[in-house]
């Protein structure tokens, strides 16, 4: 079948074609009739805004943190999971170097002139800035870029921890593999790429690992021992077949202004560790940091020595939550990540933020998880931390009330079901 316009790919979607694709990627056939209308009504809108077409399709995960908190910008280890919530993209290339974004629900049309690609400072903090970002890492790294116009539909909930503005990224990586690459660009390239983009011209700093959870499929084992050259194993995993339900809880905290309280681990991790002759903190054993509690606390302060124990302890954690979920021990996985939950708050202190002591929707919200499910499951923090969301593993017959419960404090919506994605950034239907 020929998908050479809009219409046409919409007629192929509402009338089953991509049903399989859609099933494995959104969590079975109870989710058909929702992606249907979701994919035909972006399909629709995009033709609206562009014409006709031709067009192409294509979707990029969601993720999410399963192990290592805080230890990828240390050279650490982390666990981490494509998910089923996505930035869906319908695409049509432009004889332009220019690019053109709708995204649904939102008046405003990203527009950035590929002519020009060095950072602008106005556009920090943007969507552009992005978009920005990747072209001119493409063009760094000797790769072609070109215009397009898309319509982007994204169900990853910003502020949720789920590395919205990572698969946006990515997103626009693809695109221009696609395009005008031949879609040849190696996967660990766009994350490497859109990395880049959300630190020097997005300005945030953050490490590798949202974006490679993006770009690669289902649950990766990320070792950031040479950062430049990760080492990424897949782990395979189901978290449902094994009684539990994956969910996130959004508990409404703010994400504003917490660039500083980000920033503030790394850097304190750092400092701490060139004080024991290290550059990063991966190497350091918990040995060293008691021996030398008593100096470091004097020179760095007691906050960073705490942090970089949680790191030290968090980093070995993650091979042993790896290990556990390649031998279908749910039950040592599931302890491991209270254990590492409860080094998050203790020792890594990201569970509230210290200008803000009154509001701890995190704690709450942990504290709330703990009795709700009278220790079956497992519950931490989600993500940078500081505020939004926490994870919960949920027994099944335990969900439903789990949901309520929470869902009377923090609002309707708040706990977001979560399906791990067996597949990474997908064309779903082909350009003509």
């Amino acid at each position: 079948m020929k998908q050479d316009t809009f219409a046409r790919m919409r007629e192929a979607v509402q009338g089953g074609d991509i049903d399989a694709v859609l099933a494995s990627m959104y969590g079975g056939p109870e989710s058909l009739g929702e992606q249907r209308s979701r994919y035909a009504a972006l399909l629709k809108l995009t033709e609206q805004e562009f014409g006709p077409g031709p067009g192409m399709l294509l979707s990029v995960p969601g993720r999410t943190e399963l192990g290592g908190n805080h230890t990828d910008h240390n050279h650490g280890r982390v666990l981490a999971a494509a998910v089923h919530l996505d930035c869906l993209a319908v695409v049509t290339p432009s004889n332009d170097m220019k690019v053109r974004i709708k995204s649904a629900g939102f008046a405003e049309t990203i527009f950035v002139d590929l002519s020009n690609l060095s950072p602008e400072g106005t556009e920090a903090g943007k969507p552009a800035a992005l978009v920005r970002g990747v072209a001119a890492g493409f063009i760094e790294a000797g790769l072609a870029v070109g215009g397009f116009s898309a319509c982007i539909n994204s169900s990853v909930p910003m502020g949720a921890g789920l590395s919205s503005s990572a698969a946006f990224e990515v997103l626009v990586g693809a695109i221009f593999s696609q395009l005008y690459n031949s879609g040849s660009v190696p996967t660990l390239r766009i994350a490497s790429v859109a990395r880049m983009a959300e630190n020097v011209y997005f300005q945030k700093p953050c490490g590798l690992m949202d974006q490679i959870a993006c770009a690669f499929k289902g649950v990766s084992e990320i070792d950031f021992g040479n950062p430049d050259a990760p080492v990424i194993e897949p782990i395979e995993c189901d978290v449902e077949s094994a009684g539990y339900r994956l969910a996130v809880i959004n508990t409404g905290g703010d994400h504003a202004d917490l660039t500083s309280e980000y920033a503030a681990i790394a850097s304190e991790m750092h400092a701490a560790a060139k004080l024991l002759g290290q550059d990063y903190a991966r190497g350091i054993s918990v040995e060293q940091i008691l021996e030398s509690a008593s100096w470091l606390r004097e020179k760095v302060g007691e906050r960073a020595v705490l942090r970089l124990l949680h790191f030290v302890e968090d980093d070995a954690r993650v091979d042993r939550q790896a290990r556990a979920l390649r031998s279908g021990n749910m039950n040592q996985f599931l302890k491991l990540v209270n254990d590492a939950g409860e080094s998050s708050c203790r020792l890594l202190q990201n569970c509230f933020c210290t200008n803000k002591p009154t509001e701890q929707p995190i704690p709450l919200a942990l504290a709330l998880t703990e009795r709700l499910l009278g220790g079956k499951g497992a519950w931490r923090i989600q993500g940078g931390g500081f505020a939004g969301t926490i994870q919960a593993y949920v027994p099944h017959d335990a969900f439903a009330d789990y949901v309520g419960a929470m869902e009377r404090v923090f609002g309707p919506n708040s706990v977001v079901p979560l399906h791990i994605r067996a597949t990474g950034p997908e064309v779903i239907l082909p350009a003509a």
